[in-house]
């Protein structure tokens, strides 16, 4: 019969317990790690104030303990490497920048922004490009579909302006490139842009000859 040290089995209940106890605290830790970033994910994605209330439903936290978590990720953000912080508005949360950040954010803002040019935007820049002046009637014309609203994207960009009036009825507005455009397409003047296919010269000409004898008859 296998003889047992006294008190052997105590210690080992007690080194049991121990790991038990373990095992629990590093099951709560995992818990509160994964609660954090579901309210990090929460107020970053809202933008705005997410009361107390609906962040603990959302977690099946009471609102005490979702409370001491947020405290918790308050003073983590509090660090000075970081560039945002949480705030409490009468019961509720939100995440913001810090104010020590605020001239970067203004430095950033200020420079200036790359539009990107979807197809549309480019068949219409192109037509207006090397058949300027032109009206956006003739732009339509052409595109077979309404351009007003890329013809104003383009005016947006600087890429486009307004150049007169067409000495018609109506005197619908001229449209041509401006000095921007050229510096975006790396060219310094209109005679400089690529040529277009020979069978695009023909169509131009053609339409060109068209709208010649239109004016002429009005």
């Amino acid at each position: 019969m296998e003889r047992k040290e006294p008190g052997s089995e105590a210690s080992a209940c007690i080194l049991d317990l121990e790991s038990t106890e373990d095992l629990k605290s590093t099951e709560g830790l995992e818990n509160t790690e994964e609660w954090k970033g579901i309210i990090e994910a929460i107020l970053f994605t809202m933008g705005e104030s997410v009361p107390l209330e609906k962040l603990a439903g959302v977690l099946e936290l009471d609102k005490e303990k979702a409370k001491t978590i947020i405290t918790q990720m308050m003073s983590d953000y509090e660090e000075k490497n970081r560039g945002i912080q949480i705030i409490e508005l009468d019961g509720a949360y939100q995440m913001c920048t810090k104010k020590q950040m605020y001239e970067y954010l203004i430095k950033i803002a200020r420079q200036p922004k790359k539009q990107a040019l979807t197809d549309v935007l480019l068949e219409t820049l192109s037509i207006i490009a090397y058949k300027q002046p032109v009206t956006r009637m003739e732009i339509e014309k052409i595109r077979g579909v309404s351009s007003g609203h890329a013809v104003n994207k383009l005016v947006e960009y600087n890429l486009v302006c307004e150049i007169g009036r067409l000495d018609v009825p109506g005197r619908p507005l001229l449209f041509g490139t401006t000095e921007e455009f050229l510096r975006s397409f790396g060219v310094n003047s209109i005679e400089e842009l690529p040529q277009p296919e020979p069978e695009q010269v023909e169509e131009f000409r053609q339409e060109a000859e068209e709208e010649l004898e239109i004016r002429m008859k009005v």
